[in-house]
């Protein structure tokens, strides 16, 4: 078997070197972070929610191991959270480059991991779903844009929590509002779309491979 989905895994990697190579990437990259960073009580404040995602996926992982691609997801979405802890979101480099090549008015690189946190978080939630706790298709379906949407709406009381009684010094750096009175709404509205299009682009694609391969592909 090759690469695995959700619906060719049940629920069991195929690489675990693929998973070692993200994995040694990632600490890579987190430790490169942290020591370019230009405000370290920013990092620490931003990356609480990786540590505790880490520790969740470590405790985990020898009861069930999710698909190699949403590993893939998961790997793509916490790096690029990672870099944007480096700076502030509200300063990554990244979304600098793009505020200039498409001549926009602010830095959309909070935008951009938001939106990423439903497309790419929502499918491996569907992959637990799906061949852990085999719940019915149309909850596997709708519980993963539900989640996304919660956690976005609970992420945004968190991080305003936060910022107001733990770290009032590096509030507004860390809100990464950038004068925007909506920013928090805007980045719950990306999400929940993010997770739709996740949840739609899986059925169309997974659609499309039924047709093409039946007897390989059962409805999912």
């Amino acid at each position: 078997m090759g690469f695995t989905t959700a619906t060719t895994s049940h629920g069991t990697t195929n690489s675990p070197r693929l998973l070692m190579a993200y994995g040694v990437i990632f600490l890579l990259s987190w430790v490169y972070t942290l020591v370019t960073t230009s405000d370290g009580a920013n990092w620490i404040t931003e990356n609480v929610l990786t540590f505790l995602f880490l520790g969740v996926m470590a405790w985990g992982y020898p009861r069930f191991r999710f698909s190699d691609l949403s590993f893939t997801m998961m790997f793509a979405f916490m790096m690029l959270h990672i870099f944007g802890a480096q700076h502030t979101y509200a300063n990554a480099p990244l979304g600098y480059w793009i505020q200039d090549v498409l001549d926009l008015e602010r830095n959309h690189y909070d935008r951009i991991v938001h939106f990423s946190f439903g497309l790419m978080m929502a499918y491996p939630m569907r992959d637990y779903f799906l061949n852990k706790m085999q719940w019915p298709l149309w909850v596997c379906w709708v519980l993963p844009v539900e989640i996304t949407l919660s956690f976005s709406g609970a992420y945004e009381i968190i991080e305003f929590a936060v910022a107001e009684f733990f770290f009032p010094d590096v509030g507004v750096a860390y809100l990464g509002t950038q004068g925007d009175p909506w920013d928090a709404q805007k980045d719950m509205l990306l999400a929940f779309t993010g997770a739709i299009t996740s949840m739609v682009l899986t059925a169309v694609i997974g659609r499309g491979r039924r047709q093409n391969h039946p007897a390989t592909h059962p409805a999912s």
